[in-house]
């Protein structure tokens, strides 16, 4: 979620494709061939040396000389605000299966479908060389159309593309780039494999009406009816600058000082480790830090310790692990005098196990023990513990597509594995404020996939937990919706905070959609209005702060009063 050393995790390479909802799934199936086979694509290999008729997001594409075979291939440079996506859409048959295959090179590229049905496949690294990636999908019975894509992802450089072919009955005609380069791998492979795709029975059906069978409801808090969550960058240093606690507006809600991190990923022993002066300039005293910490709650405010963070990767692998987080996280909230507990766990600290596939009852080690500390916590601190989780999209949204490694395997284990985290904490957690920034594109119960940028982003992702959504498209595997009291809508507070800013005007037509149903885009919320929406989050504190306007926390005010 968030860079401690930079800015909130402004893209961050070790974890940014793990919020790509299209990069989700490394599926690699191969179908038998077929006497009416054929090529879909235009210009696959680049051998006409233009890009043309591929189409690039910010004009981003290009040919070069770096090819697998013939004398061109794609070149995409991949920007900190674009993943340079190139795109071609072709005609296709209804109820029809087609097998796409491309060559790339380079850091986090993908290569995927959009239509009436998605599919999509990736790769971390190509250690230099072209690797080869595949993917097969079957269109819906009224699909006539679909779009062929690749990109990389935002702030990785450039990527290469070669060889891209769409393969499958009744082809329209020859392909340009099938024939410049013969030696391209563009006929399916004769290995046996599903004759179904994966990728359509673990989408969710169209027709699908997500719902819950329970009434939601909150445990008590102790916030206003409205709450304003920020993070407070109290363990590092980076751009923003250090802001002490005794300065932080009154318009702050909760604070999550950021961040406890473990000794090591899998020891649970969690330390917090205040900034020192050296890194940190201004930084007051332990007993100033604490004074301040009382003086907040003393004006209602929650101050909590956040655990993770980008850096800050907690395997609980153990019961031993477990323990040692829940004594240690108890040490810090006992030393400082906290409220409770934000958990920011982020990159590989959460995963599914293969064939762990019902998030209302998970098998795997680190869901089951992260499970078993939050409630010993809880327990131990009584109904008043304040809790908090702020996951990415990747971790709980996506799981309306894809949950785990999958029925077949091959899928990223970590896809919606927060959920059953989310669901067995519901009647002990006080707010779930998801990251709806440095985010990939993400499906909604539209079936439609929503990107970073406007209101409608974080309408859809918000809708999801105020609604309920089948996990992995199986409607007989309900996650119930939450509380609109326990939901706050995660946003970066500047652009310089993390990729997915929008500036007031948009949070403030996201809040009429939301709470209203009044002011929105395209998408229209399945949930109704839901005006007791508990407020926002945003990273961070010291962003809000760092050029003086604090535009983000006076528009929550304005907005709420």
């Amino acid at each position: 979620m968030r860079t401690p050393r930079t800015t909130r995790r402004v893209v961050a390479a070790a974890t940014a494709w793990a919020t790509a909802a299209a990069g989700a799934v490394a599926l690699s199936f191969t179908l038998a061939p077929t006497a009416s086979a054929g090529e879909f694509l235009t210009n696959g290999g680049f051998e006409t040396g233009s890009v043309s008729p591929w189409s690039c997001t910010g004009g981003l594409g290009s040919v070069t000389g770096q090819a697998r075979t013939g004398g061109y291939a794609l070149a995409a440079a991949a920007s900190a605000s674009d993943s340079a996506k190139c795109s071609q859409t072709v005609t296709v048959k209804p109820s029809t299966t087609y097998q796409l295959t491309g060559w790339v090179k380079g850091a986090y590229v993908y290569l995927g479908v959009e239509g009436g049905t998605a599919a999509s496949t990736w790769t971390p690294s190509t250690g230099g060389a072209f690797q080869k990636l595949s993917v097969s999908f079957t269109t819906t019975a009224s699909q006539t159309s679909a779009t062929v894509y690749t990109h990389g992802w935002y702030g990785q450089g450039t990527y290469y593309a070669d060889d891209l072919s769409l393969d499958g009955p009744g082809a329209p005609s020859p392909s340009p780039s099938a024939s410049a380069s013969p030696s391209t791998s563009a006929s399916p492979s004769s290995s046996a494999s599903p004759s179904a795709s994966p990728s359509v029975s673990v989408s969710p059906s169209p027709s699908a009406s997500p719902s819950t069978s329970q009434s939601p409801t909150a445990p008590p808090n102790g916030l206003p009816a409205h709450a304003l969550v920020g993070y407070l960058h109290a363990s590092f240093a980076n751009g923003a600058g250090y802001t002490k606690v005794a300065d932080i507006p009154d318009s702050w809600d909760v604070i999550n000082l950021s961040f406890g991190e473990p000794t090591s990923v899998t020891s649970g022993d969690i330390r917090f480790n205040r900034c020192p002066a050296t890194e940190c300039a201004g930084v007051e005293s332990d007993a100033d830090f604490k004074a301040a910490i009382a003086a907040k709650q003393a004006k209602g405010k929650k101050v909590l310790i956040s655990i993770g963070g980008q850096n800050g990767q907690v395997q609980l692998t153990t019961t031993a692990a477990r323990d040692t987080f829940v004594s240690s996280v108890s040490a810090i909230i006992d030393r400082w005098g906290l409220n409770g507990l934000d958990i920011d766990f982020e990159g590989h600290s959460l995963s599914l196990n293969t064939g762990d596939t019902d998030f209302k009852n998970p098998t795997t080690p680190v869901v089951v023990n992260l499970i078993s500390a939050l409630k010993t916590l809880k327990a131990k601190y009584g109904q008043n513990f304040v809790l908090t989780m702020a996951p990415e999209t990747f971790f709980v949204q996506l799981g309306y597509q894809y949950y785990g490694s999958g029925p077949w395997g091959g899928q990223d284990p970590r896809a919606g594995s927060y959920l059953p985290v989310i669901h067995a904490l519901r009647n002990d957690l006080t707010l779930l404020h998801v990251q709806d920034y440095n985010s990939g594109s993400i499906m909604g119960l539209d079936n439609q996939y929503h990107s970073m940028g406007g209101a409608d982003f974080h309408v859809a992702m918000t809708d999801m937990m105020l609604k309920g959504f089948p996990v992995a498209g199986n409607t007989a595997n309900m996650f119930p919706a939450l509380a609109a009291s326990q939901v706050a809508i995660g946003m970066p507070a500047t652009t310089n905070a993390g990729n997915g800013y929008v500036g007031p005007a948009e949070v403030n037509k996201a809040l009429d959609c939301l709470t209203k149903l009044t002011n929105c885009g395209s998408y229209v919320p399945r949930s109704g209005a839901q005006p007791n929406l508990r407020g926002l989050m945003t990273w961070s504190i010291n962003w809000d702060q760092y050029n003086g306007t604090r535009e983000f926390s006076k528009n929550f005010d304005g907005y709420f009063g």
